[in-house]
């Protein structure tokens, strides 16, 4: 069955992106693709060697884009614009994604602990001739955090999926003194970015 016109695919599993498009009205379908075992994922995260976070957020999300259009491709199905999104902490020119486990989530939050750091998202929109990405940088200011407040903030398990180890829409709030960019790309989604990115592939806001 053929998508609608001025609608699109989006390859993210976060509800969050979800929530920040239909905010804006983008009608969406969902297209997962492969992040866990037993299959390999479509998309090989590692950061290369001395890459910058700036360059391996861009490279990230285009590749994501490169792939989700693939397997659009690949099931047959109707070819419409697919965006995806990747988010990082950057600290020092070092990358902070998703901890892998407490002891690393811990970790990011003890050294961002009194620090500014960068959030940084990647969009890209993938169609049939051409992937267009932007890049929104968001400059995050935390207050000193006891080591109290992060086992008790680790308990509550917002860590999980989260780049840095922590959600700004949680209670990681109550640790942020100054935010210097754009909320939206600290959840997941750059909204401004992101219309105009789409506005490029002819994908109507406020449909």
């Amino acid at each position: 069955m053929a998508l609608p016109e001025n609608r699109i695919y989006l390859a993210s599993r976060s509800p969050r992106r979800r929530e920040l498009l239909k905010q804006i009205g983008v009608n969406f379908e969902i297209v997962l693709m492969r992040e866990t075992l037993p299959r390999p994922a479509d998309v090989d995260e590692t950061p290369g060697k001395g890459e910058s976070p700036t360059d391996y957020v861009c490279r990230i999300a285009r590749a994501k884009a490169e792939a989700g259009w693939m397997r659009l491709v690949q099931r047959g199905l109707p070819l419409k614009p697919l965006l995806v999104a990747d988010t990082i902490v950057a600290f020092k020119g070092s990358i902070f994604g998703k901890p892998e486990n407490p002891v690393q989530a811990e970790e990011m939050l003890a050294t961002l602990s009194g620090q500014t750091h960068q959030v940084l998202t990647a969009v890209a929109v993938a169609s049939q001739d051409k992937i267009q990405e932007c890049l929104s940088t968001t400059k995050v200011r935390f207050r000193n955090i006891s080591q109290n407040e992060i086992n008790n903030y680790l308990n509550s398990s917002e860590s999980y999926g989260k780049a840095g180890a922590y959600a700004i829409q949680g209670k990681a709030a109550v640790f942020i003194m100054e935010i210097s960019g754009s909320y939206s790309s600290v959840l997941g989604l750059p909204l401004f970015e992101t219309a105009e990115l789409l506005e490029k592939f002819n994908i109507k806001i406020f449909s």
